[in-house]
């Protein structure tokens, strides 16, 4: 398994592409529904990769420790040929509390996955509320741990969420992150 680096077709600025996909509750999500945010946290993520394994704690802390800012987990991955990712696996993984973000959402067609430009599981994107609409403040990592075995000592996604929470600019070079590589159905 060769790890894959980000590399959005999304620049800072840029408006969250819009979504509509069922979560794990079998409520359906769309971007509206987390309006009322200060800030939108959307990460590309899976169950069965190590790197996004690794990142599960962390984005579950963010969730609980920052009322203000929605995390929204969303799994693009193929279901079929990678099971463990299917939307029954997810329920399971909320139920038993591995993960607890905000939502954890399926992109099963691959569509919004696409739109934001993802290619890596996790693949995060920080939006700030500006205007009744979401722009894009940074994308990038997580932290400063590359593999799933390394423990971090820097957590980029913290510093920004902090700097949009005070009003400031996110000044933090946009490092790709990295992980395994999105599943794409065969087309």
């Amino acid at each position: 398994m060769a790890p894959m680096e980000s590399d959005t077709a999304l620049e800072a600025g840029d408006r969250a592409p819009e979504f509509e996909l069922e979560g794990t509750d079998g409520e359906t999500y769309e971007l509206a529904d987390f309006a009322d945010s200060e800030a939108l946290l959307v990460v590309f993520t899976c169950n069965h990769c190590p790197y996004a394994k690794a990142k599960f704690d962390l984005l579950n802390d963010l969730a609980a420790e920052y009322e203000e800012v929605a995390v929204v987990g969303i799994n693009p991955n193929d279901a079929e040929e990678y099971p463990e990712d299917s939307l029954e696996k997810m329920r399971e993984y909320v139920d038993d509390g591995t993960i607890q973000y905000d939502a954890y959402l399926r992109d099963e067609s691959q569509a919004v996955a696409r739109e934001y430009g993802a290619v890596c599981t996790p693949d995060p994107f920080l939006f700030a509320r500006e205007d009744e609409s979401f722009r894009l403040v940074y994308q990038g990592r997580l932290d400063d741990a590359l593999s799933p075995d390394e423990d971090a000592s820097r957590y980029h996604v913290r510093e920004a969420i902090d700097a949009v929470l005070e009003g400031q600019s996110v000044d933090l070079e946009w490092e790709p992150s990295r992980g395994c590589s999105i599943k794409w159905r065969e087309e």
